[in-house]
């Protein structure tokens, strides 16, 4: 089978590849005429908005509450403790998602039964829930769920009493 660049569309690849190549192999030196509309303020690798900054804090019930994701604020919950920002989650933890009334809230005793009932959450007046009553196998569940939220969101803080912050 021979090369007939007698054909127009073998005449068009070869011309095409004799471009690319002289284009590979003699660069254009010259600076260009004028700068790219995306850089006219000069290069930047940097993101058009920077992320907010998450510092680690010590929560209390009482003023962890308003991190409930209404208004598209930042959604933070509680387990065992520890204090995470869930707001990549939104979808789940915010107002209409499924696990959105732990937004704000201590989640542990929710998370270790299981269940998503309004009744697994302490009011914010009260003391933290000490778990005392949990079975060995609610715990353990509890500590799944705060490995899989350590390794999926930020913690960004501690839950103590409403009194010790």
């Amino acid at each position: 089978m021979a090369f007939d660049v007698g054909t127009p569309i073998n005449t068009a690849l070869l011309l095409f590849i004799i471009y690319s190549v002289q284009k590979i192999v003699f660069p254009s030196t010259s600076p260009p005429k004028e700068i790219p509309n995306e850089f006219r303020s000069g290069y930047s690798w940097l993101p058009k908005s920077h992320q907010p900054t998450v510092l680690f804090k010590t929560y209390t019930p009482k003023t962890l509450e308003p991190f409930h994701g209404k208004d598209n604020g930042r959604i933070l919950l509680a387990i065992n403790g520890i204090v995470f920002d869930v707001t990549a989650g939104r979808s789940f933890y915010g107002p209409n998602g499924m696990y959105g009334n732990f937004a704000g809230r201590d989640a542990s005793r929710g998370m270790a039964k299981q269940s998503f009932d309004i009744e697994m959450l302490t009011p914010i007046d009260q003391p933290l829930d000490k778990l005392a009553d949990l079975q060995q196998d609610e715990i353990e569940n509890m500590k799944g769920w705060v490995e899989h939220f350590s390794n999926k969101y930020i913690i960004c803080g501690k839950l103590v009493e409403n009194n010790a912050a």
